[in-house]
């Protein structure tokens, strides 16, 4: 069984501002973001400050506060000594966010005799880059980032029963590990009476998926312990990689910063192409002497553009500055990336155009701009409606409006189109012929048979051979009013090249429904 590491360095962002000021360990900092305090310092908490407070609460409550505004630059750069360090006696680190790493036990645990050794180790090499820091050792990564914010190495096998006594916030203390803020989940579960780990594992994974929506049932996932993706060197095939030689040498943070954000455009390009996301990436650096640097970023959700460019403008900015010990003697001449670990692009639910952030509320507003130019009706949302056809399942709402179906999806619908539904459904229904070998029109009797075997279709000037087909299946609706009943019958067919097509028949004759693709 694979066991992980996590190294967490408490207050990261409250340790960086520190640093900058150059300010001593014991001074109280705190790291505010708008006028919210979002991390500070050990000392900082002894005076009463906490997250949440308002900047002047935290002032009046400890006067000599240092207070920084947050910079995700900042911790990004001053993090690398720190990850350079722990990856020069155990190779393979990966960074979930800066102040948060991770790598695989088994390896670390043998070199340095046991697993306590190696944790030992490891914080005697980050506290000498002047950071203190815990070890959490566990078998799946979730449950090692916990038992890492309180110093625990969990037995094998022991993950469910270590987090089953802890406040159920464990699971969104930590945002690097949920694809989506999980703050209104807790909350959620605590007015329900759901306060620990464990009552929360105590659900059914049906309930919890039916009740709390996809992140919650990840969380559910790892509160029971079950297994996640581990730390893997499994490389993919080169042809996603993305690379840049640099003329002349990069050596500024800013002409680095530049070419990064071009590199993640051209990556995720190629990650479109191939239908996958990246959420491990390799950012590479070869210098003009020779060396070569390194670093794995490790996401819960799908990286985007605009996120692949800020890892690597951090990464860049940690080796650059000279803080770390693998600053490069010479300028950068090449740049890669190289995604580590992809998935489906379906798998991970995604915005509207691939956003993760608030892209979608400045899409609505960009579509609401619309309705104000060109009317109400000028934006309609589909929703599923109940209903035989294709057509019918699907009931056009105008933006703003109520969502609500014309018909009940629920309902039973005798002769319903079976699955799977066309992937197009056309509006107009273009008139086909079907033809038997011969060449003469097939049509549907009143018993809902072919009157003839059919073997070509004709749309327009355009003949293709019947390859199969399925049905037809009658269609008789609505009988008892004669200004808007149907009668007629719906057939699939397979034509040349493989594709399908729905047809309808009625009064006018053959007609096409939908294709599928």
């Amino acid at each position: 069984m694979s066991r992980v590491l996590a190294l967490w360095c408490p207050d990261w962002p409250a340790v960086a501002a520190a640093a900058v000021a150059d300010l001593p360990a014991t001074h109280p900092v705190a790291v505010t973001s708008g006028n919210r305090v979002i991390a500070c310092s050990a000392t900082a908490r002894a005076e009463g400050v906490r997250r949440g407070l308002r900047r002047r609460e935290a002032q009046a409550r400890c006067p000599n506060v240092h207070v920084a505004t947050a910079d995700s630059d900042r911790d990004g750069r001053l993090f690398e000594p720190v990850a350079a360090a722990i990856d020069a006696v155990a190779p393979g680190v990966e960074i979930l966010r800066p102040g948060l790493l991770i790598l695989g036990a088994r390896g670390v645990g043998r070199y340095f005799g046991s697993e306590h050794a190696a944790a030992e180790r490891l914080i005697d090499q980050a506290s000498s880059t002047g950071v203190e820091c815990q070890i959490g050792i566990a078998d799946e990564l979730t449950t090692a980032v916990i038992a890492a914010r309180h110093a625990v190495v969990v037995p094998r096998g022991g993950g469910a029963k270590f987090l089953s006594p802890l406040p159920v916030a464990e699971l969104a203390a930590e945002p690097s590990l949920a694809a989506q803020d999980r703050e209104e989940l807790i909350d959620l579960l605590r007015r329900l009476g759901i306060r620990t780990i464990g009552a929360f594992a105590a659900l059914t994974a049906g309930d919890v998926a039916s009740r709390f929506g996809t992140d919650a049932v990840l969380a559910h996932r790892s509160a029971r312990g079950e297994p996640e993706r581990p730390p893997s060197a499994r490389a993919l095939p080169p042809d996603l990689n993305v690379e840049y030689p640099c003329d002349p040498p990069i050596d500024r943070v800013d002409a680095a910063a530049f070419a990064g954000r071009g590199m993640a455009e051209k990556l995720h390009t190629k990650l479109a192409a191939a239908g996958v996301a990246c959420t491990r990436l390799l950012v590479h650096a070869s210098t003009g002497n020779g060396e070569n640097l390194s670093r794995i970023w490790r996401c819960a959700e799908p990286l985007t553009p605009e996120g692949t460019a800020d890892r690597v403008r951090w990464q860049l900015d940690g080796w650059l500055t000279g803080r770390s010990e693998n600053k490069p003697t010479a300028g950068i001449t090449v740049l890669r990336l190289e995604p580590v670990e992809v998935v489906a692009a379906g798998e991970l639910q995604l915005g509207l155009w691939g956003s993760v952030g608030d892209e979608d509320e400045r899409v609505r507003r960009a579509l609401v701009r619309v309705q104000g130019l060109l009317g109400g009706d000028s934006v309609k949302i589909g929703v599923l409606s109940g209903g035989r056809g294709p057509a019918e399942r699907v009931t056009l709402r105008s933006l703003g409006d109520e969502l609500v179906p014309q018909f009940d999806p629920s309902a039973p619908w005798p002769g319903k189109l079976p699955q799977p539904a066309p992937a197009a459904v056309m509006e107009t229904r273009p008139e086909v012929i079907l033809e038997d070998s011969v060449g003469t029109p097939v049509h549907v009797d009143e018993r809902g048979d072919f009157d003839r075997v059919p073997t070509l279709l004709r749309w327009g000037s355009k003949k293709w051979t019947l390859l199969g087909w399925a049905g037809p299946w009658s269609v008789d609706e609505r009988w008892w009013d004669p200004a808007i009943g149907t009668r007629g019958a719906r057939l699939q067919v397979i034509i040349d090249g493989n594709r399908a097509l729905l047809l309808v028949y009625d009064t006018v004759g053959w007609r096409v429904e939908g294709i599928y693709e």
